[in-house]
């Protein structure tokens, strides 16, 4: 089985999720985290790879910054974040002595980390790894695909914001795609209006419909669009199962939507 370390750690993983934007800001965090949740509300087991090493956030969204991570004999055990244990995280923001503390290394060194992610981390049974990325295509997601490739069917969820800057450059993250053989489940619209709190009114402050036409264009499926929410906004600040606390926000059913969208259509699409 090569390493003590090596495959096994995936072996009981069934579907790899890599949440990817060629763009920055458009919200891929808040996509992976709320996607884990909608996904364990569905009875899912989940775990969340945030390999964004420059800026770590997932661990804030879910309440679990200043968490310790411990090591057993498989390697290192992620951090969970309910007594269930239904969702587990690893970040490199759990292995910075200061959260404020930069991460400013060359490539090498955080290739090897995220291949120590993948090979190192005692994930057990997931249904799911979500994988976060960091923006544009890197060589940290050279990296990520390479190391994730030979454990698991590999799907991409592809976010965008609906103007047409940040249509043209995730374009080129389809390209990516294309190019590393990456199967994509659909491109999911962030940001996709905002949400008055007083009146309920949606008004689309990133003009409309861009994630849509690139995934007509794209002949991929369009997931969905999440609206601009306060609530869901001040969920992840506080880090809050918006899911579960929520239910009549507007972006919840679409958050929801999506992650049925994921369970219905990705054991086909990865097969």
């Amino acid at each position: 089985m090569g390493t003590a370390a090596g495959p096994g750690n995936l072996a009981g993983v069934r579907h790899i999720l890599l949440v990817l934007s060629g763009k920055g800001g458009v919200g891929k965090s808040t996509i992976s985290a709320e996607l884990a949740l909608a996904l364990r509300h569905a009875g899912k087991k989940v775990g969340i790879l945030d390999v964004d090493l420059c800026g770590p956030s997932i661990p804030r969204m879910l309440r679990a910054q200043g968490r310790a991570v411990h090591q057993c004999d498989g390697g290192w055990v992620p951090v969970f974040v309910d007594q269930e244990q239904s969702i587990s995280l690893m970040s490199v923001g759990f292995l910075l002595e200061n959260p404020d503390e930069a991460v400013v290394w060359r490539g090498p060194k955080k290739n090897a980390l995220i291949k120590q992610f993948v090979s190192d981390v005692a994930w057990g049974q997931l249904d799911y790894l979500v994988v976060d990325t960091p923006p544009g295509t890197s060589d940290e997601h050279m990296a990520t695909v390479d190391a994730l490739r030979p454990y698991s069917p590999l799907g991409a969820l592809v976010v965008t914001t609906p103007q047409a800057v940040s249509v043209g450059d995730v374009r080129r993250e389809l390209t990516f795609c294309r190019k590393t053989g990456l199967q994509v489940l659909g491109v999911v619209e962030n940001m996709s209006g905002f949400v008055c709190p007083h009146c309920a009114e949606c008004t689309n402050v990133f003009s409309q419909g861009g994630g849509e036409e690139l995934a007509m264009l794209a002949g991929v499926p369009f997931l969905g669009s999440v609206p601009l929410d306060p609530e869901l906004c001040g969920s992840l600040e506080e880090g809050r199962d918006f899911i579960r606390d929520f239910p009549k926000s507007s972006a919840f059913p679409a958050l929801f939507s999506i992650a049925q969208k994921v369970v219905s259509q990705a054991p086909a699409r990865l097969s």
